[in-house]
């Protein structure tokens, strides 16, 4: 039977092809012709058949059971993400059911408590929901209308994020454990699919098919209006509000970028009484 394609076989063999021998204490010998592990050296790993998981990876079967998904993932060595993740891929998880955009009063009144960090929220489709003044500032109306297309799309968007290549990647990763929630957000895929046409770029990242949540903890930005800013970042999930994610960015008190961002909510404040 000629093999077919599944979301799950080829996560998996992306997977495989990250891991040597030597990272799992099997010989490394000469003339291999696989940059990664064999499938039958996974199979023998994860304690299955080497017919049962090369009939995964090919897409013949799509009915794993949680037992088997689980030892797959550590014979790969997965994340915490990647393993959620692929138990998600094999209609494993639970169903998530995805906020509405609304932003809760509380979160609101949350993120205004911080005037001189920048507050945001996004959903499920990576969309900015809601922003306080100083992130308003610091993102921009073009970012808040579309972020992903700023940052694929928009070649400002190379001199705004100076490690523009390392926000990209954390993007990217992030857009792939998302759209395997079950069922993803309904504008995810074809936001993915529009990028892949008219972004190589974004391409070549979603090739790689990395996993993670949205993981940057640090960012150095070129403003355009107060110029070098070097924040760190935490981003938390909304309980109450599932594929709500809340981002707050700070930076050391008394520091240039401190400063820097307390001005944008001053700046973001008088652009909007004028």
């Amino acid at each position: 039977m000629p093999a077919q394609t599944s979301p799950l076989g080829d996560f998996l063999r992306a997977q495989r092809a990250r891991i040597s021998p030597g990272d799992v204490g099997l010989p490394d010998l000469a003339g291999r012709r696989v940059s990664g592990l064999r499938r039958e050296e996974v199979a023998v790993l994860a304690g299955v058949s080497v017919d049962y998981y090369t009939r995964l990876e090919q897409g013949r079967e799509r009915t794993p059971s949680a037992q088997v998904v689980e030892s797959i993932c550590a014979a790969l060595r997965l994340s915490r993400d990647a393993r959620e993740h692929a138990f998600r891929l094999a209609r494993l998880a639970p169903r998530d059911e995805a906020a509405r955009g609304a932003v809760s009063a509380d979160l609101r009144q949350l993120m205004d408590a911080f005037p001189d960090s920048a507050a945001y929220v996004v959903d499920a489709a990576f969309r900015v929901i809601a922003a306080n003044p100083t992130a308003q500032a610091l993102l921009g109306e073009t970012q808040i209308d579309d972020a992903l297309d700023f940052l694929f799309r928009n070649p400002a968007a190379r001199e705004y994020f100076v490690e523009w290549d390392v926000v990209a990647r954390a993007t990217v990763s992030a857009l792939r454990l998302a759209v395997g929630h079950t069922p993803p957000h309904p504008d995810l895929i074809p936001t993915i699919d529009g990028l892949l046409r008219e972004s190589s770029a974004f391409a070549a990242l979603w090739a790689d098919h990395a996993v993670a949540g949205l993981n940057i903890t640090h960012k150095i930005i070129n403003h355009p209006d107060v110029g070098r800013l070097e924040l760190t970042y935490q981003t938390l999930d909304v309980r109450d509000a599932p594929g709500q994610q809340l981002t707050v960015a700070t930076a050391p008190a008394g520091s240039p970028s401190a400063d820097a961002l307390a001005l944008l909510g001053t700046v973001r404040a008088t652009r909007a009484r004028n």
